[in-house]
């Protein structure tokens, strides 16, 4: 009897074991993903709050400092290069204030998409978001700075003080580029990293693992096995 009621219970859990292993699986899977998804969207919309503020504050500091030092600096050409200075923190500020990161919109969207629990529509949005980031990173986004910077210095210039110019030129030039690239890039990292996943033909399954590869221009995708 007891031996009965062994073989029926081992039975029993067998039966109902076997059916929800798959979905348990699944289950445990697509919770990595929203994890995964978690970590991006959240991490970058963090990043990007932390980068906005911090370069608009850098930038604000530059044009008060510059202010105070178009009038009281006691260098005629540091009042001039100041006046200068003054004008191009007043458009970095600017820009810092009108053309915002797209990541935390992305993660208000991102958090309406889970909570519907559209995992689709989350990677098509994640594929935007990295391509935004490439977009921002790209010769495009130094355009401006190329304008502005390139000006300020041809001004200074034609003070009679090319060298001078020509550092503030090439000064401008990199704490842009420093701009750009501490902007966050969550998205372009995550997008990338192989994943796992099976090719089939016909009969035959293969193993491997893909990656998605986003470009201002295009998005591919490569396979290994």
């Amino acid at each position: 009897m007891h031996a009965f009621r062994l073989f029926t219970a081992l039975f029993t859990t067998l039966v109902i074991a076997l059916p929800v292993s798959p979905q348990a699986q699944a289950q445990a899977q697509t919770n990595g993903q929203w994890s995964e998804y978690d970590e991006v969207f959240e991490g970058g919309a963090h990043h990007a709050d932390i980068w906005q503020w911090g370069w608009t504050g850098i930038y604000t500091t530059s044009l008060a400092v510059n202010a105070y030092q178009s009038s009281e600096a006691s260098d005629p050409d540091d009042r001039f290069d100041a006046r200068v200075g003054v004008v191009k923190s007043a458009l970095a500020v600017a820009g810092m204030l009108t053309d915002r990161q797209p990541h935390p919109a992305a993660l208000a969207e991102y958090e309406r998409l889970k909570a519907s629990g559209d995992l689709s529509g989350v990677q098509a949005l994640g594929l935007q978001l990295a391509q935004a980031e490439r977009e921002r990173r790209g010769w495009g986004a130094r355009v401006s700075s190329l304008v502005v910077n390139g000006v300020a210095g041809a001004v200074i210039a034609a003070d009679g003080r090319e060298s001078d110019g020509a550092i503030n030129f090439a000064t401008g030039m990199l704490v842009n580029e420093l701009q750009i690239w501490t902007q966050p890039h969550q998205a372009s990292s995550a997008i990338n990293r192989f994943q796992p996943a099976n090719l089939s033909l016909g009969p035959i399954t293969i193993p491997g693992e893909y990656a998605l590869h986003v470009a201002p221009q295009q998005v591919g995708a490569t396979w290994r096995y």
